[in-house]
């Protein structure tokens, strides 16, 4: 929700490190915000719906290829509407958000990570369950790491959120589920 943060950029940057190929989309047209009230302000000003539409026509030249799906806060729950709805989707890689799930979703054995604080701010705990059952039901494979302690972005160094040794753990365990995708 806060735009092409630099903290986005070295995640590419790391997950390229380790071989990947990675896309990073630029939803918000440049901007770039400080506080996640001035994200949300944007977010309200294009719409969801125009946010997953800038989304799909950025993964559309890509859909020759199985993709693994990925992205942080507002930017996951996005990555998860796309992987729901791409049914070559190799994987789903959420970093601090989820997103709603409509009825009768299918995951066939889709692989999900996902990586939240705990307590999350966005991501409260009946929520949580909530949508890990759903996602269970849709036959995804899902896994679940909760950070006590931490905060929304743990893993943005730029944010008062981040946490190091929290951050470096997600991204050990992400890195090793990417690489057995």
């Amino acid at each position: 929700m806060y735009g092409l943060r630099p903290a986005v950029h070295q995640a590419a940057d790391r997950l390229r490190a380790a071989g990947h190929e990675v896309h990073v989309p630029d939803l918000y047209d440049g901007r770039v915000v400080d506080t996640a009230e001035e994200g949300i302000a944007i977010k309200d000003e294009i719409g969801r719906d125009e946010l997953l539409k800038r989304a799909v026509a950025a993964a559309a030249p890509l859909s020759e290829e199985r993709l693994v799906y990925a992205g942080f806060s507002l930017g996951a729950a996005i990555a998860q509407n796309l992987a729901l709805g791409d049914e070559r989707s190799l994987g789903l890689l959420l970093m601090h958000g989820t997103s709603d799930l409509a009825d009768g979703v299918s995951a066939d054995d889709l692989p999900v990570q996902l990586h939240v604080a705990d307590p999350d701010t966005y991501e409260p705990a009946d929520w949580l369950n909530h949508w890990y059952l759903t996602m269970r039901r849709a036959r995804a494979d899902v896994e679940v790491f909760r950070y006590p302690g931490v905060g929304h972005l743990f893993t943005d160094p730029d944010l008062p959120d981040h946490d190091a040794e929290a951050a470096e753990r997600a991204w050990a365990i992400a890195l090793d589920f990417l690489a057995d995708l």
